[in-house]
């Protein structure tokens, strides 16, 4: 949910530079391209504790993720052994 919450500021970041821009006078591409580097540089001056928290949030999930798939091989391992045994190849 952090990384919700840090992708809806970041997205309102850049509808109000967007907002501001044109209400400065600037249209088209250039308008895009100023809002999209005002927001940039807002948002990592000013949401580096949302940004953190869905830093970690992403981190704890890989590291849940690594977790269960060790687990998964494990499992795999032992099942792969019980089958070697049941039907050894020959050679």
């Amino acid at each position: 949910m952090p990384l919700v919450m840090y992708t809806v500021w970041r997205i309102l970041l850049f509808v109000a530079a967007l907002v501001l821009g044109y209400a400065l006078g600037l249209g088209g591409w250039l308008l895009v391209l100023v809002a999209a580097v005002v927001a940039f540089a807002v948002s990592y001056l000013a949401l580096s504790k949302p940004r953190d928290a869905a830093a970690r949030w992403l981190a704890e999930k890989d590291q849940r993720r690594r977790g269960s798939s060790a687990k998964r091989d494990v499992d795999s391992d032992f099942e792969d052994s019980v089958v070697d045994r049941e039907h050894p190849t020959a050679g």
